[in-house]
């Protein structure tokens, strides 16, 4: 977002409206700012109310240029709980509620503005996209799914769309497989994610998303050469999207997603010399070094894979450093030295227990110490 969406002159103009503020959440300094403000992603961005200090408008995830005027806008309406017309007031309590974490009442709040809502309203795909994302936050993944089936189709062909088709094949995958809608709605859905890949509207990194989710649902009902072939897809488009990058900021922002193509197609090696560049380029970044960490594990180079987990160590900081141990534990592993791998663990538990308590991913660090306890037992 800083590289692609953030530096756009075409905001500048909105700079009198807000007081802007970076925070880095992974900071330990930043610990207080976190825990009050509930962050749970990265990238989250917040409307803050001035006269309560309480988040009006939340979004986690990227954000294009003109969705993020729309979020500025929708982050107004919030602070002022109304709106224009009777399905705004009703979207912005929505978005106050959800804001809130009162996840299941923002819900019931954006199927009532969805009600309200005149033909042509600009605010449905916002509303039909929280919507979603709510009720698959709260595990209604019947719900959603339907919600998803009868609104998406309608909606104008763009960013919302495109988020919000993703939604609702998330959540009909994620259904039990003997549920008698799930064929049905999978099928539906999936061929709306697909025809978000052709949108030039959607970020880049959406639409890698979105290719990786329907490499995910290839796999899932055991399509291995259909989840081959859109894996080799995802990566052709990142490469392109790669080499028309502006900066190298812009090209290393597609170096995660390369990896995961990589991994999905079966061949590693192909994303090593994107991510050696970017270690070239940015030389205090930790995640260049971390991602080779993984493609050399995978591609047995375990010394290599040691030497890039190490540098990515001395570089990261916070959180992040627990999944670098985590790769660095099961490089050792491969090598047969579970001893290593076992150690390795125990020094990112010990790690792990300095972070503030808002700032140490619980769940994770949980799975690590799983993880730890089962070797050699």
């Amino acid at each position: 977002m800083r590289a692609t969406v953030l530096n756009d002159p075409a905001l500048a103009k909105h700079a009198g409206r807000f007081a802007w503020l970076s925070i880095d959440a992974e900071n330990s300094r930043n610990a207080a700012f976190v825990e009050r403000l509930g962050i749970e992603g990265y990238p989250t961005f917040l409307v803050l109310d001035e006269a309560t200090g309480e988040v009006a408008l939340r979004w986690a995830g990227s954000l294009t240029i003109p969705e993020f005027e729309r979020f500025l806008e929708d982050g107004e309406r919030a602070v002022a709980a109304t709106g224009g017309s009777p399905a705004d007031t009703a979207l912005a309590r929505a978005d106050r509620l959800g804001a809130k974490g009162k996840t299941t009442e923002s819900a019931t709040a954006y199927a009532e503005a969805l009600g309200l809502a005149p033909p042509g309203w600009a605010g449905r795909g916002h509303a039909v996209a929280a919507l979603l994302a709510a009720l698959q936050k709260t595990d209604a993944l019947e719900e959603c799914t339907a919600a998803a089936r009868r609104e998406v189709p309608g909606l104008e062909r763009g960013p919302a769309f495109a988020a919000a088709a993703a939604t609702g094949l998330g959540c009909a995958a994620d259904a039990p497989g003997e549920a008698v809608w799930r064929a049905a709605a999978m099928t539906e859905l999936e061929a709306l994610v697909e025809e978000s890949l052709t949108l030039d509207s959607v970020l880049a990194d959406d639409r890698s998303s979105a290719y990786g989710m329907l490499v995910d649902v290839r796999d899932q009902r055991g399509d291995a050469a259909g989840a081959k072939e859109m894996a080799e897809r995802w990566l052709r488009f990142l490469e392109a999207e790669a080499a028309a990058a502006p900066s190298v900021e812009a090209r290393a922002a597609f170096d995660s997603h390369r990896v995961g193509a990589a991994l999905a197609l079966g061949d590693p090696a192909r994303a090593v010399p994107a991510l050696l560049a970017s270690e070239h380029d940015l030389p205090d970044d930790y995640n260049p070094p971390a991602r080779l960490a993984v493609l050399y594990r995978e591609l047995g180079r375990y010394d290599d894979a040691l030497a890039a987990s190490r540098r990515a160590l001395d570089l990261a900081y916070g959180a992040r450093k627990l999944r670098i141990y985590d790769t660095r534990a099961d490089i050792y592993a491969k090598m047969g030295d579970p001893a290593a791998a076992k150690r390795t663990l125990e020094e990112a538990l010990v790690y792990a227990d300095t972070l503030p308590e808002s700032q140490r991913p619980k769940t994770f660090v949980a799975q690590l110490r799983k993880k730890a306890a089962a070797i050699g037992s």
